[in-house]
């Protein structure tokens, strides 16, 4: 088993990776915790036991429960239980759950502790770390919620074996994010040399990517800068995702988004065609797409870019450059607009 550290100080707390972690529950709970809601959805299908008195809270399945209504029923649900600030609120899914419970367990009373244990590959490297809770609303993905850290994590990768070929595929998009995060080989990636991720076996390759993503979280909880730099490839994604008609899984919105952060890079002269290309490679080693989908509308992406969170100051994008990632405010829309028509978008 692999135990990574969130340092957020007192409110730290231990991410366990590796084969069973989901068996280690109860040994993660708060001290004192005398009962659990544990919060998943049917399809997910990963019995817990937390080891003391618990009761099951289905939400419903898909992205379209991650949503305000979902957080009202959980809460009036917790609250006819019973559910006090000295119980706990266990989340077990993929990002669909750890985001919405998390953010019931945020607003119910105001905080109670919540531990996620995270059953898609998603969830382990990305969604159940650092303590971001939210739900979508129609203008767009993650406006409204809450940062509220758990009191644990736990990584499971012995059930990433029953994901759907294409629900695992999604969480190697967030995968292939951290190659320019840090988690690169000396063929390219951002790290400047060594082993890669893609040389690791899967629970170190996991554990890595929650140690990158561990490292910025301690220095900026509350993404008041460097987070930021984990959206990489996110702006274009959540656009693809809030347009809504596009046949794409959340990791496969990443990996055109990050293509597409190359693309535009390159025509602001922040990288090269060599490191569009290594964008691509990495991408296409996952087995993810690199190109837009049939149908994208340019127009559309970018009034909905416009709705990101991080633009403060016009178009704002994480982009690749000589410095590595970093965000960039202000970006032209003639520049975005043509990267996107290069990409195939009407």
């Amino acid at each position: 088993m692999i135990t990574v550290k969130v340092d957020l100080g007192e409110r730290g707390y231990d991410v366990l990776v590796g084969h069973g972690a989901r068996h280690r529950l109860l040994e993660v709970l708060p001290v004192g915790v005398k009962r659990a809601a544990v919060v998943t959805q049917e399809s997910v299908g990963v019995p817990v036991d937390p080891g003391v008195e618990h009761q099951t809270f289905l939400m419903d399945d898909g992205e379209e429960a991650k949503c305000m209504e979902t957080v009202e029923d959980l809460c009036r649900r917790f609250a006819r239980w019973g559910l006090t600030r000295r119980d706990a609120v266990v989340a077990v899914g993929g990002g669909v759950v750890t985001d919405t419970a998390g953010f019931a367990a945020a607003v119910y009373h105001r905080g109670v502790p919540v531990v996620h244990v995270a059953t898609t590959l998603l969830g382990q490297v990305d969604a159940a770390i650092g303590g971001k809770t939210g739900v979508n609303v129609p203008e767009g993905k993650n406006l409204i919620g809450a940062f509220w850290q758990p009191a644990a994590v736990l990584c499971d990768t012995e059930v990433l074996s029953t994901l759907p070929p294409r629900e695992y595929l999604s969480g190697c998009g967030e995968m292939a994010k951290y190659h320019f995060l840090g988690g690169g080989s000396g063929l390219g990636g951002s790290s400047g040399g060594g082993v890669g991720l893609e040389d690791l076996p899967l629970d170190e390759r996991v554990a890595a990517c929650v140690r990158i993503k561990a490292d910025v979280v301690a220095s900026d909880e509350r993404e008041s800068g460097r987070r930021a730099l984990l959206n990489y490839g996110h702006t274009l994604a959540h656009a693809l995702e809030t347009a809504g008609h596009y046949d794409l899984r959340h990791g496969e919105a990443v990996a055109i988004g990050l293509v597409f952060a190359a693309r535009l890079a390159c025509r602001m002269e922040r990288v090269d065609e060599e490191r569009v290309a290594y964008h691509e490679a990495v991408v296409r080693g996952y087995g993810l797409p690199a190109e837009l989908p049939s149908g994208a509308e340019a127009q559309l992406l970018m009034a909905l870019m416009g709705r990101d969170k991080k633009a403060v100051a016009g178009l704002t994008f994480v982009l690749d450059g000589l410095r590595g990632v970093e965000v960039v405010a202000g970006v032209s829309e003639a520049v975005v607009r043509d990267t996107l028509h290069a990409m195939g978008a009407a």
